[in-house]
């Protein structure tokens, strides 16, 4: 083919070849400009029922405009010879150089970023990548990241073309064989593996090999046979300890949502996880990192591994008395006790809030690993003896309701309610993701917040079709409304505002109005006490500040009550802390 001239574009050299056809340099000799032309294979361009499915989907992938996806020029035929003429991407692919080891954590981060961002845009216009691999990825040397091959594995689809996967020389050129198997088998969703339907989950599925290998230096499933490898991909863990220690906690439990085996648990939309890249490369200071010695257990599961007891003490409202009376407070002695949890309990810490106290006080509900299983656990406070809550399995993120006789949780991203006695759950609604704060209001209405970039939502407690009380303003900075409180009146509703600019600050909503104003610059959490109080998190401290129940206002300065409370200060804006009406504070 050197030397040859395909309609206007004169073969200069050859530059690649796959499964699905051989690439070569080409110069346009129209607009004298360089390409990538790729001439694909010969029984597929012979199938001209196929070639006309398939120009009606080059199509499509040629509207697909966006400076992070290497652009489709056109589709060009001689003869027997068609090739579809492609953006010339310069430097080295993402392969050649992960080859020379795994990237440090920023310039990982900045190219995952650049590869969600063309997913999105391809996502959003219902196209999916199908074959997303680092060999498909190349970035130029301004740092520019292009993906190659954008919806070719579906397009180049047909009965006629067949591979022997075994005769493959590596795993990383594996051919394709269509009707069973599309993309490379590394990087195979289950779903691909199985030979299922394939929705752009697929896509998020690869992303989260691309970035784990990228991170790791190593794949997460890769044997030196095609069997094993499928078999890995089905049944086996990525080895999560392979990742680095200074991984943030964030990226690693969206990798973890990445590559769940069942489609339904999978992250949903790949722009949720590059808002969480863009939030760490924005302020990699105010990011939580785990970093995980050798004496932690080997399994990286859900759950990190604590040497843990949960604080009880009546700290909340002794600091509060202290605030507005000026005698001591020999009348109210601080009360301080360490509940320790069961040896063999693991507190799930990573994705969710973990711990609820009643408003009265008496019980602490909390969600642990237990041999591997997830579950809600009772304990009462003037009992010794802890409770699994039946038919709570899975479940994350507990809530009471005002008159403390029911919990609310998440679980297989639905929103639940079940008595603290437990019985069959009852299914409120479904939740795109996972929990972001949630409050059971005196009117039997929950408000809650689905995804770290989402607003405010509302469902009764009874079940039904949310509604959405807020949406962030992102031409404003806003990335989410989070972690509600509904006040007593049930007509105002505290939350935590992010923003790019200000970061996290607290407002309130009128349910009346819809409108809502920001109160308090710098914190997160906010919490009602009967007090008059405001408790919230600021950094690794909760702060208190007398609040006007009638002008919805703080009336003075902010003191701080409690330091060492554990918090994530990432996008989430996550402190570890439950208070009762009562002031009791875990």
């Amino acid at each position: 083919m050197i030397g040859k001239t395909l309609s206007h574009y004169r073969i200069v050299e050859k530059i690649g070849a796959g499964g699905m056809g051989e690439v070569y340099r080409a110069t346009d000799t129209k607009l004298n400009r360089d390409v990538a032309l790729k001439i694909l294979p010969e029984q597929f361009a012979k199938d001209h029922d196929h070639m006309a499915r398939f120009k009606r989907e080059a199509q499509v992938l040629a509207s697909l405009n966006h400076p992070n996806i290497a652009a489709i020029h056109g589709l060009e035929q001689e003869g027997d010879t068609q090739a579809i003429a492609m953006e010339l991407v310069e430097g080295p692919t993402l392969a050649d150089r992960i080859k020379e080891g795994a990237l440090p954590l920023d310039e990982a981060l900045n190219i995952a970023k650049q590869i969600a961002e063309a997913l999105e845009a391809a996502h959003e216009k219902g196209i999916i990548h199908r074959d997303l691999k680092p060999a498909n990825v190349k970035v130029t040397p301004e740092g520019t990241v292009k993906v190659l091959d954008f919806g070719l594995a579906k397009v180049l689809e047909s009965e006629a073309l067949t591979a022997d996967l075994e005769s493959s020389p590596t795993i990383s050129e594996l051919a394709t064989r269509t009707g069973a198997f599309l993309g490379t088998a590394a990087y195979m969703s289950p779903e691909q593996v199985r030979s299922a339907k394939v929705d752009k989950r697929a896509d998020i599925w690869a992303f989260g090999m691309v970035l784990f290998e990228m991170l790791a230096g190593q794949r997460p499933f890769y044997h030196r046979s095609l069997q094993d490898t499928l078999a890995a991909v089905l049944g086996s863990e990525p080895d999560w300890d392979a990742l680095p220690a200074d991984t943030p906690l964030g990226i690693r439990r969206l990798l973890r949502r990445c590559l769940e085996k069942d489609p339904k648990q999978r992250l949903h939309d790949i722009g949720d996880f590059r808002l969480e890249i863009e939030d760490y490369l924005t302020d990699p200071s105010a990011y939580e990192v785990e970093f995980i010695s050798g004496e932690q257990p080997a399994r990286w599961k859900r759950a990190v591994t604590w040497s843990i007891a949960l604080l009880i003490s009546t700290t909340a409202g002794v600091a509060i008395w202290r605030l507005t009376v000026s005698s001591p407070p020999s009348q109210q002695p601080l009360t301080r006790f360490v509940l320790n949890l069961p040896l063999d309990h693991q507190l799930m810490v990573e994705d969710t809030h973990p711990i609820a106290l009643s408003p009265d006080g008496t019980h602490l509900v909390y969600a642990a690993y237990r041999s591997g299983h997830l579950q809600l656990y009772l304990r009462a406070l003037d009992q010794f003896e802890v409770k699994p809550i039946a038919g709570t399995e899975g479940a994350t993120h507990p809530f009471f309701s005002p008159d403390g006789q029911w919990v609310g949780f998440l679980a297989n991203r639905k929103l639940w309610k079940i008595p603290v006695a437990g019985e069959t759950p009852r299914m409120l609604c479904d939740i795109r993701w996972t929990l972001w704060g949630a409050s059971w209001g005196p009117d039997d209405t929950i408000i809650y917040t689905p995804t770290s970039g989402s607003g405010l939502w509302r469902v009764t407690a009874s079940g039904g079709e949310p509604e959405v009380l807020t949406t962030p303003d992102r031409e404003q900075g806003e990335r989410g409304h989070r972690w509600p409180q509904i006040l007593p009146d049930g007509r105002n509703v505290l939350f935590t505002r992010i923003s790019t600019v200000e970061g996290a600050n607290i407002a309130i909503l009128s349910l009346k109005t819809g409108e809502w104003r920001a109160i308090l610059p710098g914190g997160t959490q906010p919490r009602y006490l009967p007090t008059g109080h405001l408790i919230y998190a600021q950094l690794n401290k909760l702060m208190a500040v007398p609040f006007d129940l009638e002008r919805l206002e703080p009336n003075d300065s902010p003191v701080s009550v409690l330091d060492g409370v554990y918090s994530r200060i990432d996008s989430q804006s996550t402190a570890y802390f439950t208070v009762s009406d009562t002031g009791s504070l875990v």
